[in-house]
């Protein structure tokens, strides 16, 4: 295809910039006190062009052709440049789509390495590779100039005071997380002013942090802030890219979260959380980029060297590999790419003190062409990094790919959302058959998938809700997904939700299905924070937020996505059982064990970790496990067993966690056990404010109503 040069800019009254050789190392724009060295990798690129624009990205002044080609990184050294220079790139070579070339210097180009970016994207014909509407479709050559279409640049100045700031450390089986979205957050929070809401600005607000920090959470895991793009459909439809798993740049906060435009707030936000004694952890999408597939815009990386970023399919080049499900997969396998990810992790750890990261889809991170491998480059490398290796890395171990579904197959060094958790104990509170045995397996952190090759019970992030699916308060109102404000004749989102509306499909005046409800809450919170392994709280459902029966609010940046801080008296009382909840956890080591607790007894100690206990007070035989019916079970946690590899008793509570899913009440003998005199109960979901201290005797029954959770300590002899 022959190309056309396009038009240099006119600018008489600027004065042309001097150009030095710089070095290629470090990719990006880096200030270091005098000039600024521009690197940018592509390895089959004839030629770069650094174009420099006015302060608001919207006049073009400049371009300037990179001068050296070092390593397959063109690279140039600029003395006359700044903090807050806005630029961007224009990058020659073949357009040659069978062979998976893209190139188009017609089209600006973000640099992947920008820190941060000026303006948004305004949809354009102008940003397609190719000619809309061409009868050669995505093979034709569009020679309009997207600059004024596209989000620019800007060099920072990386200078910030952080005072005694630094990453937490919070341990493995201390942590919670409180997934949330930054604008989510504080868009309805009253205390936050209207020029920081939707901000990082809106979530350091001083009361947004007490109530995080209140409610016992360690981690706040944030949804992405990495630079997105708004799909153009959603906009023609009045709509956002609301939950931003749409990413362009890698190092660059999204412009709408800084109310300041400033990348020192974001700063500022994590000194806060620190200071609260709260991690920050960042929800990232490595997998793909807003590029889409072959019919999709030309923004940045397609334009560099698409050949090298994204996976092409093998017989073809033309078109791309979309294990994604979004049109486009990232190419990890790749040096350029790995080492792009890997420095986007190292820099918001070092340089901008994020504590871990929850990586989307993550089995396309581990993906060769024939599938996942444990040992891939990007697993590899993360491990043996100094710094990564010391943050928390959670996976979302599944991908649209063959093979991708990988609960269980990250490597050490990983934690993993553990979705079985979440589907087990949906199905077993909604009252499903054959549940009882995958129930006692959730509360011991799966240890089928996750107790090999030394790996701990916390490398089980349990979660009965995240962002994509019902609120915990739809899951208990609604039988169906009503997505209909989405726009998608309510075709979007899962079909699979296990969920039980309790007799009345969304909001209804029977007092009786509301406190129903309520309780069931009540059950799915004690679920989750009873269980071993790491606990994972949605942002709103501790006082009962709703979306509606809106299933999939990826796009409803509105008061649908939004967190409602009104609360009536059932968020009231939901949001004060879950307190107490996440204190009984943190107040017994016994719930959050570094051991898996797998029932064998220990000869030596004359005890079992675990206990399964029948109603009547005997161990479980097999026949009650295999009994499809069986909704009701004890958990006997013995505080004398060992806690580490060291051959020597515990000194925990012991702890017996009392299950009944069915609609009838049931009579739990209390068990007798050594050193105790007799039980206290600590809480029941079926009447959450009900505190006795009376101590109740080996072998007599505790009532347990129907569809409720009870948890008891017990008495030891010096106590009696």
């Amino acid at each position: 295809m022959t190309q056309r040069k396009s038009a240099p800019p006119v600018t008489p009254d600027v004065e042309p910039s001097r150009i030095r050789e710089g070095l290629p190392f470090p990719l990006g724009a880096t200030w270091d006190g005098l000039g600024v060295n521009f690197a940018l990798f592509s390895a089959n690129a004839t030629k770069v062009e650094l174009c420099l624009f006015d302060s608001t990205g919207e006049i073009e002044l400049e371009r300037i052709e990179l001068p050296e080609y070092t390593d397959e990184t063109y690279h140039g050294y600029l003395p006359d440049a700044h903090p807050g220079q806005v630029y961007g790139y224009r990058v020659y070579g073949p357009y040659d789509p069978a062979n998976g070339h893209r190139f188009n210097h017609n089209k600006l180009l973000i640099d992947p390495y920008a820190k941060q970016l000026v303006g948004e994207l305004k949809w354009s014909e102008a940003l397609f590779g190719y000619t809309i509407g061409h009868p050669d479709a995505d093979l034709s050559f569009d020679e309009r100039d997207s600059a004024p279409f596209v989000p620019k640049c800007k060099v920072i100045d990386p200078a910030h005071t952080w005072g005694h700031d630094h990453r937490l450390v919070v341990p493995w089986e201390r942590t919670i997380f409180y997934e949330t979205h930054v604008r989510g957050i504080s868009m309805r929070h009253p205390a936050v002013p209207d020029e920081a809401r939707g901000t990082f600005a809106g979530l350091m607000n001083d009361e947004v942090i007490e109530h995080i920090r209140k409610l016992g959470v360690t981690s706040v895991e944030l949804l992405p802030v990495h630079a997105f793009v708004n799909d153009q459909h959603l906009l023609q439809k009045g709509m956002t890219n609301y939950w931003g798993y749409n990413s362009i740049a890698f190092f660059a906060p999204d412009p709408r979260y800084l109310a300041s435009g400033k990348i020192a707030e974001f700063k500022e936000m994590v000194a806060h959380l620190h200071e609260a004694g709260l991690e920050v952890i960042l929800d990232v999408v490595y997998n793909h980029t807003a590029e889409g597939n072959e019919q999709g815009p030309t923004l940045s990386m397609r334009g560099i060297d698409n050949a090298s970023y994204y996976r092409l399919m093998p017989d073809d080049n033309r078109y791309y590999i979309n294990d994604s499900g979004t049109g486009n997969t990232l190419d990890l396998s790749h040096p350029c790419v790995l080492q792009m990810v890997t420095d986007s992790l190292r820099y918001w750890a070092q340089e901008m003190h994020v504590d871990g990261f929850r990586f989307d889809l993550a089995t396309i991170l581990g993906r060769y062409h024939d599938g996942f491998n444990e040992r891939h480059s990007f697993l590899v490398a993360c491990r043996q990094d100094p710094l990564l290796r010391q943050v928390k890395m959670i996976a979302e171990p599944w991908d649209c790919g063959p093979g991708g579904y990988q609960v269980g197959g990250f490597p050490p060094g990983w934690a993993e959302w553990n979705d079985r958790f979440r589907d087990t104990a949906r199905a077993f509170w909604k009252g499903d058959e054959g549940q009882l045995a995958d129930f006692a397996a959730r509360m011991t952190a799966s240890g089928e998938l996750f107790n090999q090759r030394g790996r701990r019970p916390y490398t089980s992030v349990n979660f009965i809700t995240a962002h994509d699916g019902f609120t915990l308060h739809d899951l208990v109102s609604y039988n169906d997904k009503h997505n209909e404000a989405n726009d998608e004749n309510n075709q979007d989102g899962s079909n699979n939700n296990l969920s039980w509306n309790h007799g009345v499909e969304g909001p209804t005046e029977d007092a009786e299905i509301n406190r129903l409800r309520l309780r069931q809450m009540r059950n799915f919170f004690a679920t989750l924070l009873l269980a071993q392994g790491t606990p994972m709280i949605v942002a709103g459902d501790e006082f009962a937020r709703t979306q509606h029966g809106n299933n999939n609010a990826y796009c409803q940046d509105s008061e649908i996505g939004w967190i409602n801080w009104e609360l009536d008296d059932d968020g009231k009382s939901l949001l004060k059982f879950v307190k107490r909840l996440i204190k009984l956890r943190m107040n017994y080591p016994i719930l959050r064990r570094g051991l898996f607790l797998v029932g064998h007894y220990n000869e030596e100690l004359g005890v079992k970790d675990v206990t399964w206990l029948a109603p009547e007070g005997s161990e479980m035989t097999i026949e009650q496990w295999q009994d499809a019916n069986g909704r009701s079970l004890g958990i006997l946690l013995d505080g004398r067993a060992q806690v580490s590899g060291v051959q020597r008793a515990g000194a925990d509570a012991t702890l017996l966690i009392t299950v009944n899913a069915q609609h009838d009440g049931v009579d739990f003998t209390l068990p007798e056990v050594p050193q105790g005199t007799g039980w206290v109960c600590k809480f029941d979901t079926f009447d959450p404010d009900t505190k006795s201290r009376e101590t109740l005797a080996f072998n007599s029954t505790y009532g347990l109503n129907g569809r409720s959770m009870a948890l008891f300590e017990l008495v030891r002899e010096q106590e009696a």
